[in-house]
């Protein structure tokens, strides 16, 4: 009887195992916001609308170490090309990126695109807030 209870709870334990797995291995759900928000905000780089860009972003906007903060509208029509051309060709990227959630905190996503050698190095960072989805950050990993 013992042996057969223990054989119940190996089988048990074997099936909670592989469901786990399964679970895990299965495509995660998107978000539809995130996908309507890339859509627009990938349309406005790479047409360089940057009225559009700069209302779906949040200042300051962060950068790469030692780079100063994009605080404003103005800086952000100003250091455009530092934003989107210098460390990637984002315009580019962005055809072809999607967002990928951060599964620890579901409000925030990333893009990363190639920097000239090919490399992906460069992140643009995102975060929901009670206005929406917003451009916060720009990283250069290697930096």
């Amino acid at each position: 009887m013992k042996q057969r209870f223990r054989a119940s709870i190996g089988v048990f334990v074997l099936c909670v195992g592989v469901i786990a797995v399964y679970a895990s291995a299965a495509p995660q759900q998107t978000d539809p916001s995130v996908e309507q928000f890339w859509s627009k905000f990938k349309v406005a780089v790479q047409k360089s609308n940057k009225t559009s860009v700069a209302s779906l972003s949040q200042f300051p906007i962060e950068m790469p170490y030692g780079v100063p903060k994009i605080r404003t509208r103005i800086q952000l029509t100003r250091r455009w090309r530092e934003l989107f051309n210098v460390q990637a060709n984002a315009a580019k990227c962005f055809e072809d990126a999607k967002p990928v959630i951060d599964p620890a905190a579901p409000n925030r996503f990333t893009v990363g695109c190639k920097d000239e050698a090919g490399n992906e190095v460069v992140v643009y960072g995102f975060k929901r807030g009670r206005a929406g989805w917003k451009l916060i950050f720009l990283d250069n990993i290697n930096e």
